[in-house]
C-alpha cells in the first residue's frame, strides 16, 4: 500500500506533479479541493462564503481523515491544509508526505500565468503579488517544513522538466 501527500504553496504544482506521478506509479490522484467540491456540490469559494473559513477548514480536516485511509493514492492538498489542527502531524503518521518547495519569485511567476482562478490574487499587480506570496509562504513555511521529505520544484516549466521532477521524486522517495 502506497500513500503520498503532497503539500506547498499555491502555484508550487501539487497537481501539476502530483497527476504524473501516481500514472507513473499507477496510483490514484485525489486532490483534496476536488474532492470537497464533489463531495460538497459547492466550490471551495462557495464553502468559504456559508461557513466561513473556520467552517471550511473544519470540513477540510474531516475530508482529508477520509481521503488519507484510501489506499494507493496520490493525494494533493491545500496550501492551506498543513496549516490547521494536527493536520501536518495526521498526514505524516499516514503517508509520506512531500513539501514541493519553491522561492517566492518562482511561487509568484507560477501564480501569474494562471491568477484568473485564485480570486486571492485578482488585481495584484507583479510586485504585489510577490509581497503576497513571500509574506504568506513565511508564516506556512514552519508547517510545510515538518513534511517527511522536501522536494525543489524550481525547474517545472515545460512537460520534459515535469517529468524529469516526478523521476527525481521517485527516487528520493525510494520507489
Amino acid at each position: 500500500m502506497t500513500r503520498i501527500i503532497l503539500i506547498g504553496y499555491m502555484g508550487a504544482g501539487k497537481t501539476t506533479i502530483g497527476k504524473p506521478l501516481a500514472a507513473a506509479l499507477g496510483l490514484s490522484f485525489y486532490d483534496l479541493d476536488w474532492y470537497i467540491t464533489m463531495r460538497y456540490r459547492r466550490s471551495v469559494a462557495e464553502i468559504f462564503a456559508e461557513r466561513g473559513e473556520e467552517g471550511f477548514r473544519d470540513l477540510e480536516r474531516r475530508m482529508l481523515h477520509e481521503v488519507a485511509e484510501f489506499e494507493d493514492v496520490v493525494v494533493s492538498c491545500g496550501g492551506g491544509t498543513p496549516c490547521f489542527y494536527d493536520n501536518m502531524e495526521y498526514m505524516n503518521s499516514k503517508a509520506e508526505t512531500v513539501y514541493l518547495k519553491a522561492s517566492p519569485e518562482v511561487l509568484a511567476a507560477h501564480l501569474r500565468m494562471g491568477k484568473g482562478v485564485r480570486p486571492l490574487l485578482t488585481g495584484k499587480s507583479p510586485e504585489e503579488l510577490e509581497a503576497y506570496v513571500s509574506e504568506s509562504l513565511a508564516e506556512r513555511e514552519r508547517f510545510y517544513c515538518k513534511a517527511k521529505h522536501i522536494f525543489d520544484v524550481s525547474l517545472m516549466e515545460n512537460i520534459k522538466q515535469v517529468d524529469r521532477s516526478v523521476e527525481a521524486l521517485r527516487k528520493q522517495l525510494g520507489i
